[in-house]
């Protein structure tokens, strides 16, 4: 496992296009997504140490977000031959059993990751109304640790509650961390 940070964000930049399967047996596009106030395009996948530290808090704070007409959508891009627990099946599993409110869409050409230039697991762009890139950082302060800070800082969430509000995401962003999309 390699830990990889992706860049800053690049504000402005517009999230490209995809049509995707679903693991609730639809394909999904980008028009699809798109929140009133915005919506945010997570790379994530069922193996990774990084995602499974997040996920239970993952599909609280997006609930949150969807009532603020923000939506998400989660994408897992990993190479489904050499990483198996990636699999289409897995990932119906993982979003029953975490009971995802959000989509989870196979990219099992990996042209979305590439088009949106991913690099880890999670990999979190936030766009606004407009689908302008507004946030590309991370969750939280807590990184890999299973056992909740109480006092963790909820990066994510906040920003995209500012995206809510202003359409505009903070200056001061710190890159998420994450293990590396599996590439075939």
């Amino acid at each position: 496992m390699v830990s990889l940070n992706p860049p800053v964000c690049d504000f402005g930049w517009k999230a490209p296009n995809f049509n995707l399967p679903g693991v609730d047996g639809r394909n999904w596009s980008l028009d699809d997504l798109a929140g009133e106030k915005g919506l945010l395009v997570m790379f994530i996948c069922n193996h990774c140490p990084y995602v499974q530290a997040i996920r239970e808090r993952l599909v609280d704070d997006m609930a949150t977000l969807k009532l603020l007409g923000v939506n998400a959508v989660a994408i897992s891009s990993n190479d489904v031959v050499n990483y198996p627990q990636d699999n289409f099946e897995r990932m119906k599993e993982v979003a029953r059993a975490f009971n995802f409110g959000f989509p989870y869409l196979l990219d099992k050409s990996q042209a979305v990751a590439r088009a949106y230039d991913a690099v880890c697991t999670p990999d979190f762009f936030g766009f606004n109304k407009n689908l302008e890139l507004q946030y590309r950082g991370r969750f939280d302060d807590q990184g890999r640790d299973l056992t909740p800070k109480a006092n963790a800082t909820k990066d994510l969430l906040e920003a995209m509650k500012l995206v809510a509000a202003t359409g505009d995401g903070p200056t001061a962003q710190i890159a998420s961390i994450g293990c590396s999309i599996k590439w075939k």
